[in-house]
């Protein structure tokens, strides 16, 4: 190669850059978004460079050098790194709770389109049959009241267990995603189905109860209600707050004020998603156990005081505390 040390003169800045940012990034735990747009630039420029000395002989010196500074370098873009789960646990432990708190609006909102038909519809089942056969069909209701007849003191089939799991995160996921893509609607969708899953909700649990089998179905869906119902409630909120932005856009595009929500919408949906998944395993392994159902209701009250807290604590700042003298 010719004109190596002028290579190497006008090349050197760069790959001493990329070298500073590797060993910074190494013990930094999470990189900043110019950081890694930085570090992608400098990658691609090394391929590049690397490529160059191979072709025009530039030396074993000069080639290895660059091979390992490629050879860090991709391993920091594309290898999945423990930062990447501290990312993960950020979003669900601190952005989402966070999130909620911001739109509480939607929150609040959304719990009364869902609580209120649950409350009618638990309390016309409860009093008419007729009230419940005109939500569900007699089939159904008739199926659901013999599923609770004769409670869970034999416990059910492990392998049972496994399969409605399976089950259930495909039906919870399948409502609270209704009850949020259809937020697309301004809003409207979200809120049919909010009303709609809070009055099926509602009338199964009012008919079962008038069957004379509520205790058995209270006992069983006290562990993982908490759950559910709750992330339900937050992607419908998800959904109407999706559905604000399209009307009150605040002189953007509507398409530039749902970008606006973005961040919030994917972290409510994030949580939400994870607490499906909790719902599911302990719809699926715990509430049909043999435990006594009294057992049943303080590990359910638990878990709503659990819940609550965590909506309504994590994720918040910590302040440092105050020196002596401090005003």
């Amino acid at each position: 190669m010719k004109n190596r040390d002028a290579f190497v003169h006008e090349r050197s800045p760069a790959w001493t850059e990329l070298d500073r940012l590797l060993n910074q990034l190494s013990v930094k735990t999470t990189p900043s978004g110019e950081q890694v747009a930085r570090l992608g630039k400098l990658y691609r420029d090394i391929c590049s460079d690397l490529m160059s000395a191979r072709s025009h002989g530039a030396g074993p010196d000069v080639t290895a050098h660059l091979d390992a500074l490629a050879a860090r370098a991709h391993n920091h873009l594309y290898e999945a790194r423990p930062h990447r789960i501290g990312l993960a646990g950020q979003l669900l432990f601190r952005d989402f709770p966070r999130a909620l708190r911001r739109n509480i609006g939607f929150f609040i909102a959304s719990l009364a389109l869902f609580g209120l038909p649950m409350l009618v519809g638990t309390l016309g089942a409860l009093h008419s049959r007729d009230f419940a056969m005109a939500v569900l069909p007699n089939e159904m209701l008739e199926q659901m009241a013999n599923s609770y007849a004769e409670g869970f003191n034999n416990g059910r089939d492990g392998d049972a267990d496994a399969a409605m799991a399976g089950f259930y995160v495909y039906n919870n996921v399948g409502i609270a995603f209704r009850c949020f893509a259809t937020g697309i609607l301004f809003g409207l969708g979200s809120i049919f189905f909010l009303v709609y899953n809070g009055l099926v909700i509602g009338t199964v649990l009012g008919h079962v109860t008038a069957s004379g089998a509520g205790l058995n179905i209270l006992a069983f869906i006290s562990g993982h209600s908490a759950f559910e119902l709750t992330a339900i409630v937050i992607s419908g909120g998800a959904g109407l707050q999706m559905g604000y932005a399209l009307i009150s856009t605040g002189g953007k595009t509507r398409l530039g004020s749902l970008r606006a929500q973005a961040r919030d919408l994917v972290a409510l949906i994030a949580g939400a998603a994870a607490m499906l998944l909790i719902a599911a395993g302990v719809e699926g392994f715990w509430s049909p156990s043999a435990v006594p159902m009294q057992v049943k209701w303080g590990v359910g009250a638990a878990n709503l005081l659990g819940v609550t807290a965590f909506l309504a604590f994590a994720g918040r700042a910590t302040r440092a505390p105050r020196r002596r003298g401090d005003s």
